[in-house]
């Protein structure tokens, strides 16, 4: 029967970790890889620049309002998101400028950079919503000492803004840095690189997070954990 269980859970955790990597992988692929591959066979046809960046960014915007209209409630990000990819595909033919459709994906990054950076300055860090999840690991023992050193440790506190405000500047570095990329850089090589620079920020801010935020957290929630356990007495048996 032990056997039977484990197995059941080892296919349990598989099937988790596959839904997992298809929830995130997925949108990855849809946004980056396949616009990106579209571009090049698109212009490889003989297709002008303007035209191939503006229909290879068609299947991101159509997934956009697909995801809109599945869950069926307005999300902020994917919203402007859309909003981005309408305004860049209307202004990028009204002016003929490729570059002007590359900086375009910048406005996103930029957007919720702010946003994050915003949080922090009010008390209320985004990232936190992320971030407790991920170090609590379901486990109400944790989740009880997050909150106890959220509302009576200011080091923690601290430390919990310090990761949103690495992860704010990371991405407010990447919307400036392709920016600048759009606008200097050959066009077929910005379209491959942009989401280089893109998966770059991301990287940067989970090392640099994790060090200077992530791993501390966990110490002071293991500490709080250990130190609100009840303490177990041992009472010899009598004879």
């Amino acid at each position: 029967m032990e056997i039977k269980g484990n197995a059941a859970a080892g296919n349990a955790t598989a099937t988790s970790n596959a839904d997992n990597a298809k929830k995130n992988f997925g949108p990855l692929i849809v946004d980056a890889v396949i616009p990106t591959a579209g571009y090049y066979l698109l212009k490889h046809e003989g297709m002008s620049t303007v035209s191939a960046l503006a229909w290879s960014s068609v299947v991101p915007a159509a997934r956009t309002i697909w995801g809109l209209i599945k869950e069926r409630q307005l999300n902020g990000l994917a919203a402007l998101m859309l909003v981005v990819n309408v305004v860049g595909l209307a202004l990028t033919f009204l002016t003929g400028d490729p570059r002007l459709m590359l900086a375009k994906d910048s406005a996103v990054s930029s957007t919720v950079g702010i946003g994050i950076l915003v949080s922090v300055a009010l008390g209320r860090p985004m990232m936190t919503a992320g971030l407790k999840p991920w170090l609590v690991k379901a486990d109400s023992a944790k989740s009880e000492a997050w909150d106890r050193l959220s509302a009576e440790s200011t080091a923690f506190r601290r430390i919990e803004s310090r990761f949103s405000l690495i992860w704010g500047t990371a991405l407010l570095g990447e919307c400036v840095v392709r920016v600048v990329g759009a606008y200097t850089l050959p066009v077929d090589t910005m379209v491959w690189l942009g989401g280089v620079f893109t998966g770059g920020a991301i990287l940067i801010a989970m090392v640099i997070g994790s060090v200077v935020a992530v791993n501390p957290m966990e110490k002071l929630i293991a500490a709080e954990t250990a130190e609100a356990a009840p303490e177990t007495t041992f009472t010899p048996a009598t004879v």
